[in-house]
């Protein structure tokens, strides 16, 4: 593990000694927002992987991950405990990371198109709750002497405005929505506690994730997922934006896969900011639709039926549609090569 653990070790050691700490030494995790889609499937992949490196870079094996959420996540597996609380409150905060926290993947949020109509409930848990997570990752560090790593969940909400197409990584942000700002706020907290030692920090800012399983949320882009997931269920689904609006879009697959990478990066990646533009993939609304019909057939891509709705297409519409993700690729994230590849893999994880 980090630092503190390693204060319990003898200070002379043969190799043999030394490969017996790290492997009994383990890794602890914590995931909030861990009841969501996402939460889920991270906490899946983490357990099949096994293993996580420290701050160190040092590998050891997961011995727990606890799934934060303000509902109760069903587990079977021993390792993962599921707590109950609020993001912005920092008793529950402190107990949920307890004592010896590792590592935080922060996900937890109040959605884009909810974060607009309620302002307050926004700011208290995307920026509050975040300042609440940040200082007592902090104060951890502080008490055991190490800087925990936080895995960040940002959005390309975060810039807006007049943009160039794509959009450079080192574009201003200029969010022209409350949930981007919220995200903007976030990333600068974690990219001054990083600077200051006091996290091991990393944001991403990641494209709509699409195909989202489950029911439609109060997300702006909710229906970019609605549009595929329910005429594969042979229901039907409203596209509230025109066909030729752009979009930049990554699968839960390829989520899941850069949020791991970025905990595993050494902090010697990172020089002048902890925040990486995740690749994605660019594609309009109707080659959507069209990706459908090619994969599912006339009578499925049948059921989208477009009707604009003028303050979700306002709110989309002013996010980026691509960018070069220069830095994301140089660190070897990736994204998918089509979206009909997007939507067979949505068939092969959620529809079997």
């Amino acid at each position: 593990m980090g630092q503190a653990k390693a204060l319990f070790r003898p200070p002379e050691r043969t190799s043999c000694c030394a490969f017996a700490d790290r492997f009994l030494s383990t890794m602890n995790v914590l995931i909030t927002g861990g009841g969501g889609f996402l939460g889920r499937k991270l906490c899946a992949a983490l357990l099949k992987r096994g293993a996580l490196t420290d701050v160190e870079g040092q590998l050891h094996p997961i011995a727990r991950i606890r799934l934060f959420d303000v509902v109760p996540t069903a587990t079977a597996d021993p390792r993962v405990e599921s707590l109950i609380g609020d993001i912005a409150n920092t008793d529950d905060v402190r107990v949920a990371l307890g004592e010896d926290t590792d590592s935080v993947f922060h996900l937890a949020a109040v959605v884009s198109g909810e974060a607009e109509r309620n302002f307050d409930l926004g700011m208290r848990v995307n920026v509050d709750g975040t300042r609440v997570l940040l200082e007592a990752c902090r104060a951890l560090g502080r008490s055991k002497g190490y800087s925990p790593k936080v895995i960040f969940t940002s959005s390309l909400a975060v810039f807006g405005g007049p943009l160039p197409d794509p959009v450079p990584d080192e574009w201003p942000l200029m969010p022209q929505s409350s949930y981007g700002a919220q995200k903007a706020i976030g990333e600068l907290l974690l990219n001054d506690m990083s600077r200051k030692g006091f996290i091991d920090g990393r944001a991403l800012r990641l494209p709509t994730i699409c195909v989202r399983p489950g029911r439609p949320n109060k997300a702006a882009s909710s229906f970019l997922s609605s549009i595929i997931r329910e005429p594969l269920s042979g229901l039907e689904a409203i596209c509230p934006v025109e066909p030729s609006l752009r979009v930049w879009l990554l699968s839960p697959r390829r989520a899941i896969e850069n949020l791991i990478l970025a905990h595993e990066l050494p902090a010697t990646a990172f020089i002048h900011t902890r925040s990486i533009n995740v690749p994605g993939l660019s594609v309009r609304v109707g080659e959507m639709v069209q990706a459908l019909r090619d994969v599912a057939g006339d009578d499925v891509a049948n059921c989208v039926h477009f009707q604009r709705d003028e303050a979700i297409e306002r709110i989309v519409a002013s996010w980026p549609a691509a960018f070069t993700a220069t830095f994301g690729r140089a660190l070897g994230m990736q994204a998918d090569p089509d979206f009909a590849s997007i939507v067979r893999a949505y068939l092969e994880d959620e529809c079997r």
